[in-house]
């Protein structure tokens, strides 16, 4: 999506709402002339006029934006690095989707490269959330997945994309839906968890969030391409069989705490404005410090209707193995409405487990011993 240009015109009411956009225009301006490479959390970043909205969350009536950031952990300042909390031998899982098609050397060197990216974080005592945002950023970013550059086009021929987090210590969570024109939605479904009062943002108005803070853009994601009819029959006959490539990741801290988080351009040829079960906290990603942290792949509808993030975190709740809980779930699933899915889970113990009822689901984990294990093919 290009930047907006001077003549752009878009129907916002005057006052704050009229000054979020124009304030965003000019960021998004100032990037594209200078060409540098925007970070997400800089401080600077944030307009004057989204500051001020913080100022009112108090008031009656408005509560738009937090008057601060959710705190990265529960932890006092300067003392996340005490010993006495360290007990956690810190482990991430990531997936890059479930299907029929066997995961390809690209895929496997991208997914091993993202764990090991991820715990590098954990291990200098990042917290879950952050190795959970980049692992995910950076499947994003490589075009390889069904996710962000790679994502897939609706029937009128636009990306838009879907992304959720959670993290366990205190039940917070965000999602985007239906987002355009973002490289990475991951950060912003972060951005929405740590900068406002809500869960889940949507479509046109999601966008213009994201565009108050510098965010990295690509010109190619979003923009329209034209599908004919033929075109999109003979996409949905070679799409048959074919991977799901949502891609996601869970992990737990040093500190005890789980996190989950998952993005996806959704399913192939679907309707413009269909969103899965990704940014349903519960049904595509859910994490609990008290059970676990689950991410999910697959087609979204059915795993929507089971609800199945949130109810395998409640068998682990119930002392059921990472193993088990997976299992019964995906079990149900098939038997119930025929569906089909992954699950990557895990305990606050540090037990996981990758479960499918696909052929593949590309996958792996990383606890810092050894390598970085992908595959293919779980039992």
């Amino acid at each position: 999506m290009s930047a907006p240009t001077q003549n752009s015109r878009v129907d916002l009411p005057q006052g704050f709402s009229r000054g979020l956009y124009e304030d965003g225009k000019a960021l998004l301006r100032d990037c594209c002339a200078n060409g540098r490479q925007p970070i997400r959390g800089r401080a600077s970043s944030v307009p004057e006029t989204f500051r001020q909205l913080r100022t009112l969350r108090d008031r009656p009536g408005v509560r738009a934006v937090r008057s601060r950031p959710h705190e990265r952990s529960s932890l006092p300042a300067g003392s996340e690095s005490s010993p006495q909390l360290t007990s956690h031998r810190p482990v991430i899982l990531a997936h890059g989707g479930a299907g029929s098609r066997q995961v390809t050397p690209a895929q496997s060197t991208c997914l091993a490269d993202a764990l090991a990216t991820g715990h590098g974080i954990l291990a200098q005592g990042g917290s879950a959330l952050a190795a959970v945002e980049c692992t995910i950023g950076l499947l994003e970013q490589s075009g390889l997945f069904n996710a962000g550059r790679g994502a897939n086009r609706q029937l009128d021929g636009v990306q838009r994309m879907d992304a959720a987090i959670m993290e366990g210590a205190h039940l917070k969570a965000g999602a985007v839906a239906s987002i355009e024109g973002i490289l990475h939605p991951i950060t912003v479904a972060r951005l929405v968890m740590e900068e406002t009062d809500h869960v889940l943002l949507v479509g046109p108005f999601a966008g213009r969030f994201a565009r108050h803070f510098t965010l990295d853009r690509h010109r190619s994601i979003g923009a329209p391409r034209s599908l004919s009819y033929d075109r999109i029959l003979a996409k949905q006959k070679r799409a048959k069989g074919e991977r799901h490539g949502t891609v996601g990741a869970v992990a737990l801290d040093r500190f005890g705490t789980v996190a989950a988080g998952a993005s996806t351009g959704g399913v192939e040829s679907m309707l413009p404005g269909r969103v899965g079960d990704t940014p349903l906290i519960g049904s595509g990603v859910y994490a609990d410090n008290r059970s676990g942290a689950v991410s999910m792949t697959g087609i979204g509808e059915g795993i929507i209707r089971l609800v199945i993030a949130k109810s395998i975190c409640d068998r682990l709740a119930m002392g059921n193995s990472p193993t088990v809980a997976a299992r019964q779930m995906l079990r149900m699933l098939v038997s119930r409405i025929r569906g089909s899915a992954g699950a990557l889970v895990l305990s606050p113990d540090g037990r996981f487990a990758i479960r499918h009822v696909t052929p593949h689901m590309a996958a792996g984990w990383w606890n810092g011993t050894g390598r970085p294990n992908v595959r293919g093919k779980f039992p």
